[in-house]
């Protein structure tokens, strides 16, 4: 999936939710990271509908998994 050449990943996956793969992230991101938790934790699919929340994240997105 691209990680692997990536100096850092994070990726965020539960049980019947889309899984998510970001990349190239660095301590500036750990709060985008942190915002887009809540925000996982409170979707019922790990679907959110306002990319906006993912901030900086929007362009380190590697993947995107269908649960």
């Amino acid at each position: 999936m691209s990680g692997c050449t990536r100096p850092s990943t994070c990726a965020f996956r539960a049980p019947g939710k889309t899984a998510y793969l970001f990349g190239d992230l660095t301590r500036a991101d750990l709060p985008d990271l942190l915002t887009f938790a809540r925000h996982y934790q409170a979707s019922p699919d790990g679907t959110l509908t306002d990319a906006r929340v993912l901030g900086a994240l929007r362009m380190k997105a590697i993947a995107r998994i269908p649960g």
